[in-house]
């Protein structure tokens, strides 16, 4: 007679402690400390830009008691506007100048800053020469400027000249670009430099073993290597750019002619120099719209970056 083997009972499962919920004090901590941040956002961003998006649907809003519903008209009246036009070319051609500018110059002194060929003595000197227009306001950069490019200033007497730099129709936007040139290309140089020490060296290394020569290893080992840097910071300085307005203003004020008429200087004017706030709010609403797209495709690249 065979013996039966029994099995032994499965043990019990242990039953799982019950959660214990969070106070609730615990739950709302994080949203207290938010909390006045985004009671500033809500009042300094929010009600501003739910306002003038309203504002850009009535008629001459705060000089009129009684503002009645235009619907669409205010575009058409902006869009039509030959002198938004002006200033819409204008913004293009100062905003694409100088960003490429921005990124060329950038590029090339932050190599320079990178190079072994310098030493650290000249390497430090060099950095705080590059980086000085970033330490200057929009305000002290336009009097400086103004200065030297006056008809009695330093550089007209270099040049043995008597040009009017910013009162020329022919030269006044070519030479508010070139200032902002100057004033916006260390941000870039010292992004650009960051990035450059964070290139592996063994690929470089790599590169010379292949036999790559300098332009080679420049243009497919550094360049792909910033590339992640280079969108970004092209984005950013032309959401920046775009929207100038005090380099401008303490400059030229949008003249001569409208020949240095940015969008910023066109929505200024026409709320505090002709009092047509809707227009102005109209104004100010195409060009979020235009903002928007722009940092719709920074945020598109930042989320692709993680």
């Amino acid at each position: 007679m065979q013996d039966v083997i029994v099995a032994p009972a499965p043990a019990a499962a242990t039953p799982e402690p019950p959660r214990r919920r969070r106070p609730l004090s615990r739950t709302a901590e994080p949203y207290g400390f938010l909390a006045p941040t985004l009671a500033l956002m809500f009042v300094l961003m929010i009600i501003p830009v739910v306002l003038v998006v309203g504002y850009s649907f009535m008629d001459n809003v705060i000089l009129n008691s009684t503002p009645e519903f235009v619907g669409i008209d205010n575009f058409v009246t902006v869009l039509t506007d030959s002198v938004f036009r002006t200033a819409i070319g204008n913004t293009l051609f100062f905003t694409v100048g100088s960003v490429a500018a921005h990124l060329v110059i950038g590029l090339c002194f932050a190599m320079l800053l990178n190079s072994p060929l310098i030493g650290n003595i000249p390497r430090a000197i060099f950095r705080a020469l590059y980086i000085l227009p970033w330490l200057f306001t929009a305000a002290v950069i336009a009097v400086l400027w103004r200065m030297l490019l006056a008809p009695n200033g330093v550089i007209n007497y270099l040049l043995s000249t008597d040009v009017e730099w910013l009162a020329s129709p022919a030269l006044a936007l070519g030479t508010v670009t070139f200032i902002n040139i100057w004033a916006g290309y260390p941000f870039f140089m010292v992004s650009l430099l960051a990035g450059l020490q964070g290139v592996p060296a063994q690929l470089h290394e790599a590169a010379t073993v292949d036999g790559a020569n300098g332009w080679q290893r420049f243009w497919n080992v550094t360049i792909p290597q910033l590339r992640p840097i280079i969108i970004s910071l092209t984005l950013l300085d032309l959401i920046w750019t775009s929207q100038q307005f005090a380099l401008i203003w303490m400059t030229t004020g949008g003249g001569p002619v409208n020949v240095t008429e940015m969008l910023s200087t066109y929505t200024y004017k026409l709320a505090f120099s002709r009092y047509e706030f809707s227009l102005a709010s109209t104004s100010a609403v195409l060009v979020l719209l235009m903002s928007m797209v722009l940092a719709f495709f920074y945020v598109r690249h930042q989320k692709a970056g993680d």
